[in-house]
C-alpha cells in the first residue's frame, strides 16, 4: 500500500512500546462503520500543534509523519504507515494537541471525529481497549521525549517552577527552556517579541505565546477547563481529582449521573506524586501514582465524567434542592448532590526565610520536575511517613548526598517497613533521627540547615542546596468553614458524628435526620477520602470511600423522590458526552 522510503526519506517508527499497534482489517472494517475514507495528498496537515483535539485518523495508504514545529524549525517526532492510527489521549480527554500530523507522501486515511472514536470506545470492548492502551502509553513517549508545549522561564523564579509543576502533574508534553542555562534562550525570546521581564512565558505552537499566565489560563488555552465566568449544571458536583474523587466520577457517571469534577491542581491528588506504589492491590510490581491518575481520569471521563482542572473550590451554598460550589477567579457549578474530596494540602515549614525559598529550593513533593532540578547537589529531606520514603528514594536516585531528618526514634515508627529498610540499605541516603530542622542558612539561596537533636539539643549543619518538606498536610476545608461541621483538625465530620453535631447545635441543618455513612452535616453533601475525618491514609481506602460516596449519593436522591430521568441534557465544556441521566 505504500512504497519503500528512498534515500532522504525518514524510516517508520519502531513500535517499541506497544503504543503504535497496527489495526487487523476486522478492527478497520469496524472504525469504518462510524469514519470516512478520503484521500490525502502529500503535506497535507491533518491536525497542527496548540489546536483543538483534532480527528482521529487510521493510515490506509501512505505514510504520516508527527512533527514538533518550532521557531528553530520542524522537527520529525515519528513516522508512521498503513493500518497504524495517529491521535494522542487529548482525543479522549478533550485537550489541544500537543504535536503536529503531516502526510510525507499522498495516501489514503480513515477519518472520525473525536465524537465517534469515543462512542468506539465505549461500545466495543475490545477494539476501544486496544485504542485506549495505545493512546495512554503514547502520551508517555511524548512526555518523555520533551516535545509539546514550551515553557521559557529562569530556574530561580517561583512562576517558572508553578508552570513546570503544573504541566508536569497533568502530565502535559512539554519541554522547558532555561534562561540561565540554554544559549539560545535570548535569541528565542527575541523572535519571539519577548522581554525577559515578561517571562515565564508558554509557547503552544507556531507564533502563540502566554505571558506569565496563571494555572487557569494555561489550562483553559490546552482545553482542560471552560471559559471563565460560566455556570456549569449537573447532578453530581465532585470537588477534587485524587483517588477518591476520581472514584466517585467513576461510578457517579458509570451509573447515569451528569457528573462534573473541580480540581484545583491535577488529577490525582497526593498520591500522583508518588513515584511508586508498591501496595496496592492488584499492582504486584507496582505502579507510578502518576500512571495511576492518568489511567484513572481516562476511565472516568470514557464514561462522561467532566473534569475540570485550575478550578479551586471557594465557597458551598445550598439553595432550593440543589446546591452551588462557587469557584476563586469567576465561575461555579450548580448539582443537586455534592461529594466533597479536596484532600489535604501540604503541612509548611514554620521557619523565617522559607516562604521566599518556597518553590525555588523548598519543595514539598518530588517529582521528576524537582529531582532535575536539584540533580548533582546536596539535598536535605524532612518528614519519616511514606510519602517522604518514597520521595527521597527516588531522590537519591538524582543527587551523590541525601539527608534525610525524622522526629521518630526508629524510622520504621510511621514508614511501612519495606521502605524504611530499602532508605537503610541505600548507601546515598544518611538518616538523622530524633531531630528537627530549627534554622534555615541562605543568601539569596540555601546553603545549609541545622538540625537539632531534640533530647541534647545539639545542632549539626547540614550542606544542602534544596530542602523537601514531607511532614504531612491539613486538610483543605478552608472554604467549608461555618458550612459544614469539622473536627478539632479541620477534617470533616460525616455519619454518626456528622449526626451527633447537628443534634449538639454546632452545625445548621435544613432538617435534622440521622446521616448516611459518608453524609456530612448538610443534606446531600458526602466527604471521602483524605478530607473524611477518620479516614484511612491509603489509596485504596480512598478509592471504596469513593464508591461508597456514590452509593449514599443514590439513597439521598432516591429518598426525596426526585424524578429518576432528567428531561434535560447537559452538554459540559470539558465532557465529551452528552449526559442523560438514569437511576434504577
Amino acid at each position: 500500500m505504500s512504497s519503500s522510503p528512498g534515500p532522504e526519506q525518514p524510516e517508520e517508527t519502531p513500535d517499541l512500546y506497544g503504543a503504535y499497534p497496527r489495526l487487523s482489517d476486522e478492527q478497520i472494517a469496524a472504525l469504518e462503520q462510524a469514519g470516512d475514507r478520503r484521500s490525502v495528498p502529500r503535506d497535507q496537515v491533518l491536525y497542527r500543534e496548540g489546536e483543538g483535539s483534532g480527528d482521529f485518523f487510521v493510515i490506509l495508504a501512505g505514510r504520516a509523519a508527527i512533527v514538533e514545529d518550532s521557531p528553530a524549525g520542524r522537527h520529525i517526532v515519528g513516522v508512521h504507515g498503513p493500518r497504524r492510527f495517529l491521535g494522542d489521549l487529548g482525543l479522549v480527554l478533550g485537550q489541544a494537541q500537543f504535536v503536529s500530523a503531516v502526510m510525507l507522501e499522498a495516501g489514503e486515511v480513515l477519518d472520525l471525529s473525536a465524537e465517534q472514536l469515543r462512542e468506539i470506545v465505549t461500545e466495543d470492548q475490545v477494539l476501544g481497549d486496544l485504542i485506549l492502551r495505545a493512546l495512554i502509553m503514547r502520551r508517555s513517549v511524548l512526555v518523555g521525549l520533551g516535545v509539546g508545549i514550551r515553557i521559557i522561564g529562569s530556574r530561580h523564579s517561583p512562576d517558572t517552577h508553578r508552570l513546570r509543576t503544573f504541566a508536569a502533574r497533568n502530565r502535559i508534553p512539554h519541554h522547558w527552556i532555561d534562561l540561565e542555562a540554554d544559549p539560545g534562550a535570548e535569541d528565542l525570546l527575541r523572535r519571539l517579541g519577548v522581554r525577559p521581564a515578561e517571562c515565564p512565558v508558554v509557547l503552544l505552537g507556531p507564533g502563540r505565546v502566554l505571558r506569565r499566565p496563571s494555572n487557569g489560563e494555561l489550562a483553559r488555552a490546552l482545553g482542560l477547563r471552560p471559559a471563565p465566568e460560566r455556570e456549569i449544571t449537573c447532578e453530581l458536583i465532585v470537588v477534587g481529582a485524587g483517588p477518591a474523587g476520581l472514584a466517585a466520577a467513576t461510578y457517579g457517571a458509570s451509573e447515569g449521573l451528569g457528573t462534573v469534577v473541580l480540581e484545583a491542581l491535577a488529577s490525582g491528588g497526593q498520591a500522583a506524586r508518588s513515584p511508586r506504589i508498591e501496595n496496592y492491590l492488584g499492582f504486584p510490581a507496582g505502579v507510578s501514582g502518576a500512571e495511576l491518575a492518568e489511567r484513572a481520569t481516562v476511565q472516568a471521563t470514557k464514561f462522561g465524567a467532566s473534569i475540570t482542572l485550575a478550578a479551586e473550590a471557594a465557597g458551598l451554598e445550598a439553595l432550593d434542592g440543589a446546591f452551588r460550589v462557587r469557584l476563586s477567579g469567576g465561575g461555579s457549578a450548580i448539582g443537586r448532590a455534592v461529594v466533597i474530596a479536596s484532600g489535604v494540602q501540604y503541612r509548611r515549614l514554620a521557619l523565617p526565610e522559607a516562604e521566599k525559598l518556597e518553590g525555588v529550593c523548598i519543595h514539598y513533593a518530588a517529582t521528576e520536575v524537582e529531582a532535575r532540578q536539584c540533580q548533582g547537589n546536596p539535598v536535605v529531606a524532612v518528614g519519616g511517613g511514606n510519602s517522604g520514603g518514597q520521595g527521597v528514594l527516588m531522590l537519591s536516585r538524582y543527587v551523590p548526598r541525601l539527608t534525610l531528618v525524622v522526629r521518630e526514634r526508629d524510622l520504621g515508627e510511621n514508614m511501612s517497613r519495606y521502605l524504611a529498610d530499602r532508605i537503610l540499605a541505600t548507601p546515598a541516603i544518611e538518616v538523622i533521627t530524633h531531630s528537627e530542622v530549627r534554622e534555615l542558612i541562605a543568601d539569596g539561596a540555601l546553603e545549609a540547615v541545622l538540625a537539632e537533636d531534640l533530647d541534647t539539643g545539639e545542632r549539626r549543619r547540614l550542606p544542602a542546596r534544596t530542602l523537601f518538606v514531607f511532614i504531612g498536610g491539613e486538610p483543605h476545608t478552608d472554604w467549608l468553614q461555618g458550612k459544614l461541621a469539622l473536627d478539632a483538625g479541620g477534617y470533616v465530620l460525616t455519619g454518626e458524628e456528622a449526626t451527633v453535631a447537628v443534634s449538639d447545635g454546632t452545625a445548621d441543618d435544613r432538617e435534622r435526620h440521622s446521616r448516611l455513612a459518608l453524609e456530612t452535616s448538610m443534606q446531600g453533601v458526602f466527604a471521602a477520602g483524605d478530607v473524611r475525618s477518620g479516614s484511612t491514609p491509603r489509596v485504596a481506602a480512598a478509592v471504596g470511600d469513593g464508591a461508597i460516596a456514590i452509593r449514599n449519593v443514590h439513597q439521598y436522591l432516591s429518598g426525596e423522590g426526585q424524578a429518576v430521568r432528567l428531561a434535560q441534557t447537559y452538554v459540559l465544556p470539558t465532557q465529551p458526552y452528552a449526559v442523560s441521566a438514569r437511576r434504577s
